[in-house]
């Protein structure tokens, strides 16, 4: 096999496509296929930096593990990154190339970056055996289908066979399912060879007969039912809704090791970004990790995280609305731990002059760490490895603000005051020594008899998660069926179901 690839599309945004594409190029490279991922436009405030310096959705580098390959800008050509409800950064082959209104992209931006998607995927197809294409939202968006370069577009463009995604937790995937056929246009329909159905809980056979039922409605077949699956923590494209407020990531069930539990409250700042960063705090045993946006809700908490954010001065207004800037301060001042990441760090400052992002001018910080941030046209993209409370640390950065650190004691590239720590880098925390050192530091400032587990690896953690995926498909989904659609596209001969796309 060479060149052969599959559109994992859905009937609607979080529908789980990540999670089955991650989990379809892990069964395919433990068959000893030479499998990468692709997203040809990715909307997301969760990134990440690859070694050549691109930046991409942090989704195609979490398949590209799952692949084990290394991630590249091929893989997530377009990014788009929101500043606000009608706007966002256009990330191109890794690069910022400017701010765009929603209006504008969709009005004859998009269209223009059809060729370059198309051509990253197909030097992608001409390098692997196949390629596991993730779409965006619905292939069913009529409104959007004449300048689609991610979901149909793509499909058609390089005749890749479709397979629809649909969340049957949230109820209504019959109608999902049928409903997303019958909206396409018959030269789309052709390419649509079936469904997946996602987080099925309960006796499969009751679904049974409503797929028998669907069958014969499209002529189309279901190539799998994926149970509900508990405990993933796999990286995630969008960012916590507010409306989120108290929810807690998802942690390995264990008791801690010391005495006491570890409480981390993290902000959830507007335009939140990276918010991962803190997957690998809930991946220690006795630590819980939960997003906040009430001053009462920091009042337990041993560790306070200002997380990265798209917009530090947006986030800052936030921050002082809420009446959160006062009880940081206030902890700041009792010795109880702030960490601040990337936006976070900014905040954490004493004044940021921004003319970039926000164009808000001159604004002051919190004023808990001896920082001043100039924001540059030109993004900050790296990969930086270092050392910190004397364990070796990795990390990324993606940010405009270049921080001038007045004070303190040095930290990663940033610096700490007391119990207060402030960087850019990303992903820092992924590194386990470092990770039980600063939770030591932690745990000795809140006063708590808690003890790091002493062989807690979030890589192996994350191993672990991406085989559970992949032994979703290889044990739930029909496994030949999809081979042969990815080697031999879609079957002939599907039927059309009317109306069609008007």
């Amino acid at each position: 096999m060479r060149g052969g690839g599959l559109l994992v599309a859905g009937t609607t945004s979080d529908a789980g496509k990540s999670v089955v594409t991650a989990g379809i190029c892990r069964w395919l490279v433990r068959q000893g296929v030479k499998v990468a991922p692709f997203k040809g436009q990715n909307m997301s405030l969760n990134s990440f930096v690859t070694r050549e310096g691109a930046e991409i959705g942090r989704a195609q580098a979490m398949q590209a593990q799952a692949a084990r390959v290394e991630p590249t800008a091929l893989m997530n050509p377009v990014l788009l990154k929101p500043g606000g409800d009608r706007s966002s950064q256009v990330v191109l082959m890794g690069k910022p190339v400017g701010e765009m209104s929603a209006r504008g992209y969709h009005g004859g931006r998009q269209q223009t970056l059809f060729e370059p998607v198309l051509a990253c995927l197909e030097e992608l197809r001409a390098t692997h055996d196949a390629v596991i294409c993730e779409g965006a939202g619905s292939p069913a968006e009529i409104n959007l289908r004449r300048t689609d370069i991610v979901n149909m577009g793509i499909a058609r463009a390089a005749r890749l066979p479709v397979v629809v995604v649909g969340d049957i937790d949230r109820g209504g995937v019959f109608a999902q399912f049928f409903g997303t056929t019958a909206l396409l246009a018959p030269e789309d329909q052709e390419l649509v060879a079936g469904y997946l159905v996602n987080k099925f809980r309960g006796d499969v056979t009751l679904l049974e007969p409503g797929l028998d039922m669907l069958h014969g409605l499209t002529g189309r077949r279901t190539y799998g039912v994926l149970p509900y699956a508990h405990g993933l923590g796999i990286d995630e494209e969008d960012g916590l809704r507010v409306s989120l407020r108290g929810t807690v990531r998802e942690s390995v069930v264990a008791p801690p090791v010391g005495a006491d539990v570890l409480r981390v409250a993290v902000c959830a700042v507007p335009l939140m970004s990276n918010f991962t960063d803190v997957d690998a705090l809930a991946a220690e045993p006795g630590v819980i990790v939960r997003f906040v946006d009430r001053p009462e809700e920091l009042a337990d908490a041993d560790l306070v995280v200002v997380p990265g954010t798209r917009g530090t001065v947006k986030a800052l207004a936030w921050l002082r609305e809420r009446g959160l800037a006062d009880t940081l301060a206030r902890r700041a001042a009792e010795g109880r731990p702030v960490l601040g990441v990337c936006g976070g760090f900014q905040a954490l400052g004493e004044h940021i002059e921004d003319e970039v992002e926000s164009r808000a001018g001159s604004v002051e910080g919190l004023g808990l760490l001896p920082v001043r941030v100039r924001f540059a046209r030109e993004k900050t993209l790296a990969r930086p490895v270092g050392e910190a409370l004397g364990e070796r640390v990795e990390g990324y950065e993606i940010h405009h603000g270049v921080a001038e650190v007045l004070g303190g004691e040095p930290f990663l590239d940033g610096c700490r005051v007391g119990a207060v720590w402030g960087t850019h880098w990303h992903g820092s925390l992924e590194s386990d020594g470092f990770r039980r050192a600063f939770l030591r530091e932690v745990a000795a400032a809140a006063g708590r008899a808690f003890v790091p587990a002493p062989d807690t690896s979030f890589g192996a953690l994350r191993e672990e998660q991406l085989d559970r995926l992949g032994d979703l498909i290889e044990e739930h989904a029909d496994t030949d069926a999809l081979l042969r659609l990815i080697e031999d596209g879609a079957p002939e001969g599907l039927p059309f179901v009317p109306p069609g796309a008007p």
